[in-house]
C-alpha cells in the first residue's frame, strides 16, 4: 500500500512524524509537507511563483507552499504512481465543525480526494498535544481497514481523536459536523515601532454540539469520523433564487 502523508503544521511537526511511523508499519509512506506552519491555509494553491521540493535528512520532503500545494505537487508531478491513500495530520488541535472550512489539514486530504484518492484528515483534540501516538494508531487502523475492505468510491474522512491513551478511547462514531458560535473579535496590539497590528481571535465555542455531532462524540471519548463532500451548492435555495431573479 502506497500512502502519501502531509499536514499543515510543517514537515518538522511531531504529529507528522508519529503518523509516518505508524503508517510505515503497513505500507510504503512518502511524506510531502509544508516547509513551515501553514495552519489555516485552507484549500489555497500557490499560483504566483514556482514551488521548490527539498528532501530532509530523515527522508521527508518539504515544499515552500501550502498543504494543498504539497499534495497536488506530489500526486501530479512527483510520484511515479498514484498513491492508494492520502493521510493528513496528525494535526495539533481539533478540526471540528466550522474549523474544516479553514483547516489546512483537511485541505491536504481534500486535494487528494479531488484527485481521486481516498483521503483522511486526522486531528488530535488537544491544546498541549504531548502524545500523538493514539491518534496515529487510529489513522493506522483506518488505513488497514481500507486495505482489507476498500471503499467503492473515493472518500474524504475528517477524523478527530480525543487526547487520551488509545486503550481509553470509547470507540468510533460516524458523525456530522457541528457548528461554532461566532469567532471572538480580533485582538489589537501595538508594536515597539508604534504600529497597530491585529491578531485573529480565538474560535467561538460550540453552538451545535448535540448528539450525532463531532463535538459530542469527542467530548464523550469517542473518535469522530465525519464523511465530507465538496459540493457547496445550496440545493434548497435553487428554486427561491430562480424565482427572485425572475421578479
Amino acid at each position: 500500500m502506497r500512502i502519501l502523508v502531509s499536514n499543515d503544521d510543517g514537515y518538522f511537526a511531531p504529529g507528522i512524524a508519529a503518523l509516518a511511523e505508524a503508517l510505515g508499519t503497513i505500507g510504503e509512506v512518502t511524506v510531502v509537507a509544508p516547509e513551515r506552519d501553514r495552519s489555516g491555509a485552507s484549500n489555497s494553491l500557490t499560483l504566483d511563483r514556482p514551488l521548490s521540493l527539498r528532501r530532509t535528512a530523515n527522508g521527508f520532503y518539504h515544499v515552500n507552499g501550502t498543504p494543498t500545494d504539497c499534495v497536488h505537487l506530489a500526486v501530479t508531478g512527483m510520484l511515479d504512481h498514484l498513491p492508494d491513500m492520502v493521510v493528513s495530520g496528525v494535526n495539533h488541535g481539533a478540526n471540528m465543525g466550522d474549523d474544516t472550512v479553514y483547516s489546512g489539514t483537511v485541505a491536504a486530504a481534500t486535494e487528494g480526494f479531488l484527485l481521486g484518492v481516498p483521503s483522511i484528515a486526522v486531528s488530535l483534540v488537544s491544546k498541549s498535544a504531548a502524545d500523538f501516538s493514539a491518534a496515529a494508531r487510529v489513522a493506522r487502523d483506518l488505513a488497514e481497514r481500507f486495505m482489507r475492505d476498500p471503499f467503492p468510491q473515493p472518500v474524504l474522512l475528517n477524523v478527530n481523536v480525543p487526547d487520551v491513551a488509545y486503550e481509553r478511547l470509547q470507540g468510533v462514531k460516524v458523525t456530522r459536523l457541528g457548528r461554532r458560535h461566532k469567532a471572538e473579535p480580533v485582538v489589537r496590539s501595538v508594536t515597539p515601532r508604534n504600529e497597530t497590528v491585529y491578531w485573529v481571535g480565538a474560535a467561538g465555542g460550540a453552538a451545535d454540539a448535540g448528539e450525532g455531532t463531532d463535538f459530542h462524540a469527542v467530548a464523550n471519548g469517542y473518535v469522530s469520523v465525519t464523511p465530507l463532500q465538496i459540493d457547496l451548492t445550496h440545493t434548497g435555495q435553487i428554486a427561491p433564487v430562480f424565482d427572485w431573479l425572475k421578479r
